[in-house]
């Protein structure tokens, strides 16, 4: 009996407590427990001195049995529709620091453009009690779906892309404004056979960029061709495919605008296979400006959309929603900016004759 008594005081002493960090530091419980919590409001040295304590007792801090006396686990969720995307990757990365620095969790998912894995997602973590859910919306995302988030109480902020017919928290590029700036600037090189490809008007992205160029060409009183718009996935094969297709027409467009970077890549390699210039023989400009668009030569020409930006202030409107669940919505429109780089210039006085690939 003695020895199962010893073994249990080893086990206890395995196993620190709160109080025991108290007695070890002359603090009051309730000190220790705001500095392993990160409390801001205790002193930097009282802090190291609770730590230090901590560390030489062994103790290990239960965050599943501090998220059931508190009514907020830390936890946060965040659904990406693609990962693999740069501009996704920039904004998932500025997100996680932001809430990083408020002592937040942050649980991710990689949709992949289902709305199934989103839904399948937002019902798994709010089985973790989540504190609130960011959403970049994947494609054919509908309001039941954010009527859905919000029947459960749940706190979400719609990020990048807006859901048609949902009235939700949101914060985004404009991207009406910057494909106008880049529809324009061709225009104002002396374009006026202007293509757009990688379009996908299933996304609001899409539909509003889509809107831009047709603003500027109506600004400059140049006509709407539909067949100088191709549609198809924002991968560097849809670019690739889809400008020999401009350049294959009878009157092929002189310049191009593209749904996002990756598609611009996609079209610049596509002109290199036709041993054609970008910015020479043909303008390509991007949308996004990722790392990679300075990297390229020639460098693209982008309309830059402050990725870190958004992500920040999408991590902002999640913990105001989350401190206040039925404040009024807000919606934020963030400023994008027409990078010029060396693939835009004037038309060539005779243009190429582009071989077929």
């Amino acid at each position: 009996m003695e020895r199962v008594g010893r073994l249990g005081e080893d086990k206890q002493q395995a196993r620190p407590t709160l109080q025991d960090i108290a007695q070890a530091t002359g603090l009051s419980r309730a000190t220790v427990s705001l500095v392993l919590r990160n409390n801001p409001s205790i002193p930097e040295r009282t802090r190291r001195r609770v730590l230090s304590a901590a560390e030489q007792l062994g103790y290990v801090y239960n965050r599943g049995a501090a998220s059931l006396r508190s009514t907020q686990t830390r936890l946060v969720g965040l659904a990406i529709n693609d990962l693999v995307n740069p501009y996704f990757a920039e904004v998932t990365a500025a997100i996680e620091d932001a809430l990083t620095a408020q002592n937040r969790i942050v649980i991710l998912s990689n949709t992949g453009e289902s709305v199934e894995r989103q839904s399948a997602f937002a019902a798994t973590i709010r089985e973790y009690n989540v504190d609130g859910l960011l959403v970049v919306p994947a494609r054919g995302t509908d309001a039941a779906f954010a009527d859905l988030l919000r029947s459960w109480r749940l706190p979400f902020v719609m990020v990048s892309r807006s859901v048609p017919g949902a009235e939700t928290d949101l914060v985004q590029a404009d991207h009406r404004a910057g494909m106008v700036s880049a529809t324009e600037h061709l225009i104002s090189l002396g374009h006026r056979r202007i293509g757009f490809i990688g379009l996908n008007t299933d996304i609001s992205t899409g539909r509003e960029r889509l809107e831009g160029y047709q603003q500027a060409l109506a600004r400059s009183g140049i006509e709407f061709e539909p067949q100088l718009v191709r549609s198809g996935p924002a991968s560097r094969d849809a670019g690739m495919s889809q400008v020999f297709a401009l350049l294959d027409l009878p009157d092929p467009p002189t310049a191009t605008v593209c749904f996002n970077d990756v598609v611009a890549f996609g079209a610049m390699l596509g002109l290199r296979a036709r041993s054609l210039t970008p910015g020479l023989d043909f303008s390509v400009v991007g949308f996004d400006d990722v790392a990679e668009a300075t990297l390229w030569r020639p460098a693209l020409t982008s309309v830059s959309v402050p990725s870190k930006l958004i992500g920040q202030t999408a991590a902002e409107l999640l913990v105001r929603r989350i401190d206040d669940l039925d404040a009024p919505v807000s919606v934020v429109h963030l400023p994008t900016e027409l990078i010029i780089r060396d693939t835009t210039g004037r038309p060539a006085p005779r243009r190429r004759q582009a071989r077929k690939a």
